[in-house]
């Protein structure tokens, strides 16, 4: 009997979910075993033909990490989706827009201003920036289109299921593969994750006090962290209330405060303006005298980045999506 055709891709991120498929360690030839990897073009010589050359639906499954960006990955995207039984959004850009999403509050001119002109360290007199097409000794190259916008994989292709996390952990990601081969999946569109939120299972959960309230607003490199303390009662903003488990809680173990990276629970329409929600609900709160306009305003300052902080992962698929195009 043949083996499952399988395909992983990756569009526009970091290269860590490739990482995480080898961090499968010696369970990845247990997987190796189960299926027929047929394009996996970060590890192994695929070309886009021989997806081509494949019938529509011939491959079981395709995981394709990384948001939308460049219409090159729109393609692939598109003809994996057209190749592939199940499409699986493998990490938090393919799922949420990830860190690439950020993007969003600038446009390609922007972007392409700062990166090929402002930045001191560039040598880069002409002010070159990328062209789609160009001439050079008489032949025509060609390079993908940047969008203006990043997208999560699902704002331009059907996903099947959701594979949470940067990168997912490997015992999600075999889990996950476990579940396809067996066919022993969740309804459709479901995330391949447990749906509670990361302070259910945070280790620092018996620190946390009844009634948390945050004076002041600390970053990370501010203040030496107590490792097992609650990182809301530390003045630090850890999104955990407002991100769903499944992680292994590791930044939590490397004594960091969560940063979203695997989304919101199921109906949680827009992350970042939970964590918001709720720490407005804790800011200053210890004598639970009413604040000053003054006082709310301290708060507020000490806050770097806002929209950056409570977006890091979710922008491309929250209520705001992007900064207005003018």
């Amino acid at each position: 009997m043949a083996k499952p055709k399988v395909a992983f891709y990756w569009c526009a991120s970091c290269g860590g979910c490739e990482e995480a498929v080898v961090d499968l360690a010696e369970d990845l030839l247990k997987v190796v075993e189960a299926v027929d990897i047929v394009f996996w073009p970060v590890a192994m010589d695929f070309k886009k033909t021989d997806v081509e050359a494949l019938a529509d639906a011939e491959i079981a499954v395709s995981f394709i990490n990384g948001a939308i960006r460049t219409s090159e990955q729109e393609e692939m995207a598109k003809l994996l989706r057209r190749k592939s039984g199940l499409v699986v959004a493998f990490g938090s850009c393919a799922h949420l827009g990830g860190v690439p999403g950020l993007a969003n509050f600038h446009n390609r001119e922007t972007i392409f201003e700062r990166i090929y002109r402002d930045i001191p360290s560039n040598d880069n007199p002409q002010g070159t920036v990328p062209q789609t097409t160009s001439t050079v000794d008489g032949n025509e190259l060609t390079l993908p289109e940047f969008w203006d916008t990043v997208r999560a994989l699902d704002q331009v292709i059907e996903v099947d299921y959701y594979l949470p996390g940067c990168a997912p952990p490997p015992d999600l990601i075999l889990e996950a593969i476990t579940a396809i081969l067996e066919g022993n999946l969740p309804e459709k569109g479901a995330v391949l994750a447990p749906d509670k939120s990361l302070c259910d299972t945070c280790p620092l959960a018996d620190s946390k006090p009844d009634k948390v309230s945050m004076k002041d607003i600390k970053r990370p490199h501010e203040i030496l962290a107590d490792p097992e303390k609650c990182y809301l009662a530390q003045g630090l903003i850890c999104h955990g209330p407002a991100t769903r488990s499944g992680c292994g809680e590791r930044c939590i173990n490397a004594n960091m405060p969560c940063r979203g990276c695997f989304g919101p629970t199921k109906g949680v329409k827009d992350q970042g303006a939970k964590i918001l929600s709720f720490l407005a609900s804790i800011m200053g709160l210890e004598n639970e005298e009413k604040m000053t306009d003054e006082e709310v305003q301290r708060l507020i300052d000490q806050i770097e980045d806002p929209a950056g902080l409570f977006y890091s992962y979710s922008l491309p698929v929250s209520l705001l999506r992007r900064k207005k195009a003018v």
